[in-house]
Formats: C-alpha cells, structure tokens, sequence
C-alpha cells in the first residue's frame, strides 16, 4: 500500500507539470483554434532562463528561488508575445494549415537556436529551493515535489481568478467565443490574444523550472516529449477546457507514474499516445469537452 501512494504522489507531481503545459496549449487554441507547437520549446527556454537567473540571484532558498521562478516566467512570457506578434499574428486569416506549419518552424527554430546558443549537451539544473526529504511513515516525500504542487495549484488558481474576475479575462472569453462580436464591442482582440500568448507562455516557463527541480538535466530538446504528453493532456481533459487540461495532465502523470513502475516500464512514453488514440475514438471532445456541431 506505501508504494501504491509513493507512486501516487510521484504521479501527481508529475501531472501537475503536465497541467501547467497543457492549460498553454489549451488557451491558445480557446482563442484562437489552432495548437501552438511552439509552447514545449518555450518550457524549455524557460529552464533556460532559471538556469542562467540562478547565477545572478543566489539559489538555495525559498525567496532565490522565487524570483527565479517569476524571472522564467517573465522571460517567457515576453517571448510568447514575440512569437504571437512576429510569426503568427500576420497569418491570423490564412488557413489553418499554414499556421501549423509555422508553428512547427518556430518550434524547429527555438531548438536549433537553443543549441547554438545555449550549447547541445546537457547541462545540471541547480537546487534553486531548498531540498529535504520528509518521511511520512513509509512514504518518502521531497520538498520538490511539495513545491511542485504547491505552486501548480498558486498558478492555477491565479489563472482562474484573472480569467473569470477581471476585465482581460472577460475579454479573454469574450474573443474565445465570437473575436467578430468581441470586435464590435470595442474589444481590442489583438492585444487580448498577445495577453494570452503571454500567460500560457508564463505558465510554460514555470513549467520549464519545476520539471527541472525534479529532473535537474536540461538541454535545448528536453520539451519535445513533455511537450507532447501535455497535448496529449489537453485532448484528454477537453481542448480549449481550462480545468480539462488540469484534469488532464494530472490523469497522464498518474498514468505514467504507475506504468513506468510496473513491467510495462518500457511502454510509459507510449502509454500517453495510446491514450490519445483511445480518447479520440470514443469522445473527441475529451474528458470535460463538449461536442459542437458545425453548420457548412
């Protein structure tokens, strides 16, 4: 029974860094129906970002690594609304697929660059909280991981409170459902979907840092597969659901946890693309999605 919860709580640690991937990828497509591909390489410019912060602002305490985490998020954020601005927004009324591609390309950019930039070998993310492991009978418990959820949850309730109690987080919603209407109404969707950009980029960035604490080996690709379970996350949980996508990457990082325990350990990457499959054969519309209907 202590290792079913020790990987219990492995699991939700995991998710919750899944969750704060996947509400990125789920509230630009909220907006502005298309999957930003780009985001798992802005959680890895983010880690970037702490690893570079954390020689200028001393790590090791709950205050460093804070301002490490806000400098990630920050740097992240601005780079999400440079991407949204030069590559995305002048294709806003081309076809959907062109706009998929240059995702694709901003992600193929961003990891090269990253290479060339930040070097090709991986390099040893530091211990930018404090670390002890907490004996709770037999379950061991890291700081990191309570730090890991503890933020994640801070976050997602911050998200909430501006989406659904401020004045951009009703224009948020107000562009997610009609921009044409939004429009008309004074709303100025351009920088409501840069705010956007903004925030979910800030989410990855703070994904960036907490995915490092518990995997402290960094280099310019490590947000290609996290960056992949997250959208498989967000299908799970209902794209363009907000709390689906929470819902959904913590049900992965459950799932993945207890399978890479068992002897099928060898097939946990591939147990998050057969979900996607199984998902989207039996309900399209995730989890917490709802199905619509297209009139042509």
């Amino acid at each position: 029974m202590s290792e079913f919860f020790q990987q219990l709580l492995n699991g939700v640690s995991l998710g919750a860094i899944y969750a704060l991937l996947a509400i990125g990828y789920t509230m630009v497509y909220g907006v502005l129906r298309f999957i930003n591909f780009a985001h798992s390489d802005v959680f890895m410019v983010g880690a970037f970002i702490g690893f570079y912060a954390a020689k200028v602002i001393p790590p090791g305490s709950i205050g460093g690594g804070l301002a490490i985490l806000a400098a990630a998020m920050a740097g992240c954020a601005l780079l999400g609304m440079a991407i949204e601005r030069l590559a995305y927004r002048p294709l806003r009324r081309a076809p959907t697929l062109n706009v998929l591609i240059t995702a694709i390309g901003v992600s193929l950019l961003l990891e090269y660059s990253g290479q060339k930039i930040f070097g090709a070998a991986p390099q040893r993310f530091p211990p930018v909280f404090p670390t002890r492991d907490f004996q709770l009978g037999r379950l061991t418990v890291s700081s990191n991981q309570v730090i890991v959820v503890l933020v994640t949850l801070a976050l997602i309730v911050g998200l909430r409170w501006i989406v659904f109690r401020t004045r951009i987080g009703t224009a948020m919603r107000a562009v997610a459902l009609n921009p044409q209407a939004a429009a008309l109404v004074g709303i100025n969707n351009d920088v409501v979907i840069s705010f956007t950009f903004a925030l979910g980029s800030a989410l990855a960035g703070a994904g960036g840092i907490l995915y490092a604490l518990n995997y402290p080996s960094i280099d310019p690709l490590m947000g290609v597969m996290p960056g992949l379970k997250a959208f498989v996350a967000a299908v799970l949980g209902g794209i363009g659901n907000i709390p689906g996508a929470a819902l959904g990457g913590l049900i992965l990082g459950v799932v993945e946890t207890f399978v890479g325990g068992s002897s099928w350990s060898t097939g946990k990457d591939a147990i998050a693309f057969a979900i996607l499959i199984v998902i989207l054969l039996f309900r399209p519309a995730g989890l917490l999605g709802r199905t619509t209907v297209e009139k042509v």
